[in-house]
């Protein structure tokens, strides 16, 4: 039997990176998947080729910093699909550059796309979840969460937050049946992780290939976050709440 088989989850960010390997595997594994991304995103293009695959998935194009849109993005899919059993809060940005030559718009900019968009958006599903029993919050956090970077002062802050709004909601809803969660990944092979790394070099941070095999041993794989989203996501985590799961290789174990 599939993991998430009938299950519905909303996955900000799902259109590119980690958030497109995880709506392929939660798809794979029997859930209906909605799709929140900006309207430029592939996130239509990824939809249809799960469509095609024989899964469910929707589009929704929004940019998770603006309520009204997250509003109305979440009330489309309960009209479609009535309840919501799992949120993957993965929409996220970064920035990277000496902290003071750090702007106000910069750092309100990260934080609304990392933090503002988690509140958001857990605000918006948390009463469908409670209505049905429960759900499952999943939250992409970072090794920035906990290990601090060079250059990268907004960005690791936005992921402490992560971890503490994690855990914050995990401790408030249990008793609801509610579990929170987050996932924290070493420096990744997609896009998003290839600008880091390719920003933090031009500032002179130690980020070359071999820095990266002497600090995580390779770049992490976007489906090796997906499946660590599928766990927390499934049954086999049911007693997995409030935790921050790494997902580097032994980066912040060093």
């Amino acid at each position: 039997m599939k993991q998430l088989e009938g299950k519905v989850a909303i996955i900000s960010g799902g259109a590119g990176g980690c958030g497109l390997a995880t709506s392929l595997l939660f798809a794979h594994e029997g859930a209906n998947i909605a799709i929140l991304d900006l309207p430029s995103s592939k996130g239509e293009e990824v939809a249809e080729k799960i469509r095609k695959e024989g899964g469910m998935a929707e589009f929704f194009p929004v940019d998770v910093s603006v309520s009204e849109q997250i509003k109305n993005a979440v009330s489309s899919i309960i009209s479609r699909f009535e309840k919501i059993d799992i949120l993957m809060n993965h929409a996220g940005t970064l920035h990277a550059g000496p902290f003071l030559e750090t702007t106000e718009d910069q750092w309100d900019h990260v934080i609304s796309v990392n933090v503002k968009s988690m509140f958001l958006l857990t605000k918006a599903v948390l009463p469908t979840m409670l209505k049905y029993g429960g759900g499952n919050i999943i939250n992409t956090s970072s090794i920035s969460a906990v290990s601090g970077t060079p250059m990268e002062v907004l960005y690791c802050t936005s992921k402490a937050a992560c971890h503490m709004f994690s855990r914050a909601i995990a401790v408030e809803y249990r008793d609801s049946n509610i579990r929170s969660n987050a996932i924290c990944p070493g420096f990744i092979a997609t896009d998003h992780g290839n600008r880091e790394i390719e920003l933090l070099g031009k500032y002179g941070v130690n980020v070359s290939e071999q820095d990266i095999k002497n600090m995580q041993g390779r770049l992490c794989q976007p489906e090796e976050v997906a499946q660590a989203a599928l766990f927390l996501a499934s049954d086999q985590s049911s007693f997995v709440n409030g935790t921050h799961l790494f997902v580097d290789n032994g980066y912040t174990a060093i």
